[in-house]
């Protein structure tokens, strides 16, 4: 947990795309789309699915972090999940949410599985710490998530959540793994529901713009510029979403928050911070 400044400077060079051309290739191949059928279902709640990619110094095009931050296979330390602004860490301190479920390795590609309630709002986070090298995998989900693809159950005490395409909010944080790669597969709308998405990794405006368009989804916040990913940029979004307010009055929270915390100016912060195509 521990954290480094300027974390800035850390994470914009870590997203750098000068860098891309001179990545090492991934870890892993493209894995096909789920098979399998979910039927929908209806949620106990309103249901936020955020997939984080966990920072990897091995297997991403990013000039290397300190290896602590960098271990893909290590959630704990990770720079994106357990370090001081990750998102494990930062909405587990919160005092709006409360931690109800912690599921270990809900899957080969991810290692570690959090659920969340809000404690004002019928509203439930579920977080997913992929591995490092499943970049492309977490992509894929993303957009199978955000299109309406795929869904899945997830069994909360009692409950029941259907989160991916069963999710009224998708979000990805984590590096811009579209600097590396091209998609693979066009991306298809798979049915009329809507979702918002959003999109914490460097410049993700100019690089999941086309995919973000033919999914359906509504890009509530994404990034014009290099960025760091942290999760109070989450947070504070969603305690505008969680009000139903506009994309705008979410891109002020997330601004004023990141302002706050990289010390720069709340104009400079919405000249990275945008909301909408």
């Amino acid at each position: 947990m521990i954290r480094l400044f300027p974390i800035l400077l850390l994470l914009a060079a870590a997203c750098s795309p000068a860098q891309t051309q001179e990545m090492r290739p991934t870890a892993d191949p493209a894995v096909p789309r789920s098979a399998q059928k979910v039927e929908k279902i209806k949620n106990p709640g309103r249901v936020v699915h955020v997939l984080v990619a966990l920072c990897d110094n091995e297997n991403q095009g990013i000039v290397p972090v300190p290896a602590h931050l960098g271990n893909g296979e290590d959630p704990v330390r990770n720079l994106y999940w357990g370090a001081a602004f990750g998102v494990k860490t930062y909405f587990s301190r919160s005092k709006n949410w409360e931690l109800i479920d912690t599921i270990a390795k809900p899957s080969d590609d991810v290692l570690e599985r959090l659920v969340f309630k809000h404690r004002t709002a019928n509203v439930y986070l579920v977080a997913d710490a992929y591995r490092g090298s499943r970049m492309r995998k977490t992509i894929d989900d993303f957009f199978d998530s955000a299109s309406g693809a795929v869904r899945e159950n997830v069994k909360v005490g009692d409950a029941l959540i259907q989160i991916r395409a069963g999710s009224d909010l998708v979000a990805f944080v984590g590096h811009d793994g579209l600097m590396d790669f091209k998609l693979d597969r066009e991306i298809e709308r798979a049915d009329e529901d809507k979702r918002d998405a959003v999109v914490l990794a460097c410049a993700s405006r100019n690089y999941f713009f086309e995919p973000m368009k033919k999914s359906g989804a509504n890009p509530l916040l994404w990034t014009s510029n290099l960025m760091a990913p942290e999760a109070y940029i989450l947070h504070d979004a969603l305690e505008g979403w969680i009000r139903n307010e506009s994309g705008e009055q979410v891109r002020e929270r997330a601004a004023l928050a990141y302002a706050k915390y990289q010390k720069i100016s709340l104009k400079a912060a919405k000249n990275i911070l945008v909301s909408g195509f």
